[in-house]
């Protein structure tokens, strides 16, 4: 690992200094080569499929192992996204005169060397790479073993994307070895390793931000709410509510608990009830949704705090907005949370309260995504207080320096 990461250190200066039209025509030979490479990528993938199977992985883990044609066309798409993004690096914003003669502003500046440790998603080697490039960082990339064979066959279109560029292939380094120890030697190289970006189980994110020495960019839970206000639009607030849970189990912004108004309750929740139950979704509510709906499961305290990733769907009866974000705040991760309301006050206040990475209005959780948010992809989501929180894209993968202009001022 020692070589990895003083491979690494001596690109990322190179990348830090690449010029922007350098760094676009190396992403897009990498969408490119991505799309010549198609099948070759799904072969790939299919024996990790294949492989997982045969391990008896989770459901949750395979959806998030598998690839599919149009999974390989969007990793291509986000790395043209993130070569149409503006160049974060080098901007300069703030910039005043001080009463001394000197100007203060401040530029902003690649991170420098980021690792990125995964599971299952064979994309993220892609969009870390896209992303870590056009932000001017060298990236170590260390996926699970899952999904060995895909990462390794996008890492090959990477490295030709860099190549032809002109650009140093050790600026994303793929670690090949499936040995665990790595992960211990990456969170702890402080000499060559500026940031670490977890992606995977809570497990893995736990034990990460416990032993990592450098900083962490991460979210550990997705207990993700929708919040139906009695004056939601009906049909606004059903297809939300489905889309929500049963787009795909398995992602992290997949809403696990429906909060519901009383007043709406008795009309809205026999006819969710009908479409999560038609497609597999078990249903745990607290006493009056139980008493709605009989045929439910009793919620637990427990199932308040639960980030299933899988078809089951907590549901409990609040009395009003409050109550709602009393619930969000109290059982919630951070990540993402809707209401649903034609009530605009109603609307801000929720916007204002509820102390998430991501809250909305009037739509479903599931677009807490970077490529949905126009960041042509994301590295990670971060539910912390730091520069970066909600989807990662180019500019949480910058920081800011403080830079001075003067004329031979002199401080007195």
């Amino acid at each position: 690992m020692y070589f990895i990461g003083h491979e690494a250190r001596t690109a990322s200066r190179l990348i830090a200094k690449a010029d922007t039209a350098t760094k676009n025509q190396a992403l897009i030979a990498m969408a490119n080569a991505l799309r010549r490479d198609e099948s070759l990528l799904l072969t790939a993938n299919a024996k990790d499929l294949e492989n997982a199977r045969a391990k008896g992985l989770e459901a949750s883990m395979i959806d998030r192992l598998a690839l599919s044609a149009k999974g390989v066309a969007t990793m291509a798409e986000g790395l043209m996204q993130i070569a149409a993004l503006a160049d974060p690096v080098g901007e300069i914003s703030g910039l005043n005169y001080r009463p001394s003669g000197i100007q203060v502003g401040k530029m902003r500046v690649p991170l420098g060397v980021i690792g990125i440790i995964y599971e299952a998603r064979p994309n993220v080697t892609a969009d870390a790479a896209g992303l870590c490039l056009k932000a001017g960082n060298a990236a170590i990339l260390r996926g699970g073993s899952e999904a060995i064979n895909s990462n390794q066959a996008i890492a090959a279109c990477v490295k030709e994307g860099l190549r032809l560029a002109g650009l140093p292939e050790t600026a994303v380094q793929v670690i090949e070895t499936i040995d665990r120890a790595v992960v211990g030697e990456l969170i702890t190289m402080e000499n060559f390793v500026d940031v670490i970006v977890p992606r995977g189980g809570k497990g893995l994110i736990e034990r990460i931000t416990k032993e990592a020495r450098v900083p962490v960019i991460k979210h550990l839970d997705g207990v993700c709410h929708v919040y139906i206000d009695d004056e939601a639009d009906f049909d606004k607030a059903v297809r939300i509510a489905d889309n929500a849970k049963t787009q795909r189990y398995g992602t992290c912004n997949t809403m696990e608990t429906l909060l519901i108004h009383a007043e709406i309750a008795p009309r809205i929740l026999p006819v969710l009830t009908k479409i999560y139950i038609d497609k597999g979704v078990e249903l745990r509510g607290d006493e009056t949704a139980c008493d709605i709906i009989p045929q439910m499961k009793t919620a637990t305290e427990q199932d308040w705090y639960e980030e299933y990733l899988a078809p089951i769907l907590s549901i409990r009866i609040v009395a009003g907005l409050d109550q709602a974000i009393d619930h969000i705040t109290q059982y919630g991760s951070q990540h993402t949370d809707a209401i649903v309301t034609e009530n605009y006050t109603r609307a801000r206040r929720f916007l204002r309260e509820v102390d998430s990475s991501s809250v909305m209005v009037n739509t479903t959780p599931r677009f807490a995504d970077g490529f949905e948010y126009g960041l042509g992809a994301e590295i990670g989501i971060s539910t912390d207080k730091i520069h970066a929180r909600g989807p990662v894209g180019l500019e949480g993968l910058t920081c800011q320096k403080f830079i001075v202009l003067g004329d031979g001022q002199i401080r007195q």
